[in-house]
């Protein structure tokens, strides 16, 4: 049996605090595709008090930036971009390219285009996320984009000097300082002075994915990502504080911030509850992850392993750290997850800063239909098509006639008889006319 020592807000509350976002999303991005530039500065100088004479950062400002870390503050960033390029680069490498030969004379194939523009989202307002840099703009160079644009908010009334680094490093083309709403219109729907891109990506806060939604179709996106959501799910072979600690560490984002135990020790779930207040009374981040843990923090506990894999799959939550005696089996049976994180040596820290993995991953349960981010996600996979001869567009022919016919498609059909006319010697075949069988 399932059971909740904690539950999080109702889903009427989450439904009312969705609606507000949506309404304010919406005329933002009015106001920016109707007035540009202007609605864009506009909107800066109200949320982020920024409002400078060009967003878009200069060679000179960029090396400035740079200039002012420290040479370990690099080393780290590039160790962390190393590692990122270097997974990335391995998964590039399983996407091959096809041709081949279906039938005698017919050659069917795919290959790997990446996306032109893409523009990243790399959030900075609270806390400055630097990794976001690495995960976005440097996957998209390691695809092959183009020309990406980067931009993050500034940060206490500046450019954030390690998300200008991280950014340039990563390979970005061009380097803007815009947050919010205001940002992801500008590189979606282009101003005067910013040239739209075909593609956005990157996490952000519930306005940021909710700008994300309303513009998918006009621009192509990633995926909807954030606010960020956590699932320990631990055995007693593990202990209280370990468990508090995995929580509280993501409960950190933000108030909105979903952080979930799920056990089949119901002596751990208690334990694990008075350690998180402990740790909160601690903590320097404790005034956003006490708000977080209140709201939306959940207690489960199950009696068996199939209890909490089913359990587990129905949260589909972003990220997934499993502290058991068997992590594996968690590996082979759970299917709706963004990432996973296997035994206590692990943690979702690693993923999200440096170990490797993309830290760009589903939330609100859109893990039940797609991954994370990944070199993959700036490619698009191309078909096409080459008949070699005769014959094979002649025997081609007659089947699409039939199957348009079936159909009363005469137009399609006229392209498939045309064919068989001059490539079949079957000049009896007139428009409109199905293609007998044989």
């Amino acid at each position: 049996m399932i059971r909740y020592l904690k539950k999080g807000r109702d889903v009427e509350a989450l439904a009312a605090a969705d609606a507000k976002v949506r309404s304010t999303v919406e005329d933002i991005l009015r106001a920016v595709g109707e007035r540009g530039d202007d609605a864009v500065r506009e909107y800066s100088s109200r949320f982020d008090n920024w409002s400078p004479a060009d967003f878009r950062l200069t060679d000179e400002q960029i090396q400035a930036a740079i200039a002012t870390l420290s040479p370990q503050e690099l080393a780290d960033i590039r160790f962390a971009q190393a590692q990122i390029r270097g997974f990335a680069q391995k998964q590039r490498d399983t996407m091959v390219e096809l041709e081949v030969e279906t039938l005698p004379g017919v050659v069917l194939g795919h290959k790997h285009i990446p996306v032109n523009a893409v523009g990243c989202y790399i959030p900075g307002g609270k806390y400055p996320l630097i990794a976001s840099a690495h995960m976005s703009v440097l996957t998209a160079k390691v695809a092959g984009v183009k020309r990406v644009v980067a931009t993050a908010p500034p940060f206490l009334g500046a450019p954030h000097p390690a998300i200008v680094a991280a950014m340039h490093l990563a390979g970005a083309d061009e380097i803007l300082v815009l947050g919010g709403v205001q940002a992801v219109a500008a590189m979606a729907l282009g101003t005067g002075t910013i040239a739209p891109v075909d593609m956005i990506v990157g996490p952000g806060n519930m306005y940021v994915a909710e700008a994300k939604r309303q513009l998918f179709g006009r621009v192509g996106i990633d995926l909807l990502a954030g606010p960020t959501e956590t699932l320990v799910i631990a055995d007693d072979s593990v202990d209280a504080e370990l468990c508090a600690v995995d929580l509280l560490g993501q409960a950190e984002h933000g108030p909105t911030t979903p952080a979930v135990l799920l056990t089949n020790s119901e002596a751990l779930a208690r334990a694990t509850l008075a350690e998180v207040e402990r740790q909160l009374s601690i903590l320097p981040t404790a005034d956003i992850a006490r708000v977080a843990w209140a709201e939306n923090g959940e207690v489960i506990v199950c009696d068996t392993p199939d209890e909490m894999v089913a359990k587990a799959d129905e949260l589909a939550s972003e990220h997934v750290q499993v502290m058991t005696r068997d992590p594996d089996l968690f590996l082979r049976r759970m299917t709706n997850y963004g990432a996973l994180f296997l035994g206590p040596r692990t943690n979702v820290s690693f993923g999200d800063k440096v170990i490797g993995t993309n830290h760009t991953l589903p939330t609100n349960k859109a893990a039940r239909y797609t991954g994370g981010l990944w070199v993959g996600k700036f490619i698009k996979t191309c078909t096409y098509q080459r008949v070699l001869t005769d014959e094979a567009s002649a025997t081609i022919g007659a089947y699409c006639s039939r199957l348009c016919h079936m159909e009363n498609f005469a137009g399609h059909g006229e392209q498939a008889n045309i064919r068989v006319r001059r490539y079949g010697k079957r000049p009896e075949v007139a428009w409109y006319e199905p293609v007998a069988a044989g």
